[in-house]
């Protein structure tokens, strides 16, 4: 009975291909979580579908794939995918030890040239049960950014391309203003204004934002572009932390064993892994 009311609520749009749930049953059908990683201040997100329990995970922590497996368990669900939005530079990603302890597959862009078992291209859709997930090519912060959007609940996840009240910065791996400039405010922007972003990071305890709140209120993409570069060119940021750990790591897909003592403590010494 369940799974039928479920699916008569479905609305498919054949002009876009998204799907629409109505409001009475949206929240029965996503098992949603976002989890967030103190060091590195990363949003890790949990979309599970409640009819079949299938899900994906967006961003994981290689030090936090721990405590994402035991709350998969707990929301009894199965992780199909584990996402990231980016090759990040901040933190080493969960995704190779997530595969081991679950059997799921890694994706990620194909532009990032990252490994994974999956590789996406810009407008490709990520079926998770019966939820739909679209990725949307969103290069600028890096060439492999992508934002993910979830149509049927008004959300999308951004990574680090639209950030709230910011966006991520251009200056190092393959970084370029314009470029980001013209991605946001054309596969983010341009989404319906009561669609919900969120992040990769917030460093000020924020939790989410929307495209309204965006469009009128962040303080670099409100600006016309010539200004959004000047911006941009002159943040005068330090490098990540881990940047040097991080990066060959996640260019691997992360390492494949959680909780390794060696591998957590080359990362707290920020030393690369080996060639």
């Amino acid at each position: 009975w369940y799974q039928r009311r479920v699916r008569e609520a479905v609305v498919s749009t054949q002009s876009t291909g998204h799907y629409y749930i109505t409001n009475n049953l949206r929240d029965v059908w996503l098992v949603f979580r976002q989890l967030f990683d103190t060091t590195s201040s990363t949003y890790t997100y949990i979309i599970g579908c409640a009819v079949t329990r299938l899900a994906a995970i967006i961003d994981p922590v290689y030090e936090k794939v721990s405590r994402d497996v035991k709350m998969i368990s707990e929301l009894d669900l199965n992780l199909k995918f584990a996402l990231n939005t980016h090759c990040h530079a901040d933190h080493v990603t969960g995704t190779a030890a997530l595969r081991t302890a679950t059997g799921c597959q890694t994706i990620i862009s194909k532009a990032s040239a990252a490994k994974a078992d999956l590789y996406l291209v810009d407008n490709e859709k990520i079926l998770i049960g019966e939820l739909v997930l679209e990725s949307r090519s969103t290069p600028g912060h890096t060439d492999g950014c992508m934002t993910f959007v979830l149509h049927s609940h008004k959300m999308c996840f951004t990574g680090d391309a639209l950030m709230i009240r910011a966006c991520g910065r251009t200056d190092f791996q393959q970084g370029n203003a314009r470029t980001l400039y013209h991605s946001v405010h054309s596969r983010v922007l341009s989404l319906p204004e009561e669609f919900s972003v969120y992040p990769a990071h917030d460093y000020q305890g924020r939790t989410q934002s929307s495209v309204r709140e965006e469009k009128l209120y962040n303080p670099r993409l409100t600006k016309p572009e010539d200004e959004f570069v000047k911006i941009m060119d002159n943040l005068g940021l330090r490098y990540p932390a881990k940047l040097d750990v991080s990066v060959p790591w996640n260019m691997k897909c992360g390492p494949t064993e959680a909780d390794d003592k060696d591998i957590l403590a080359d990362i707290v010494a920020n030393k690369p892994p080996p060639a």
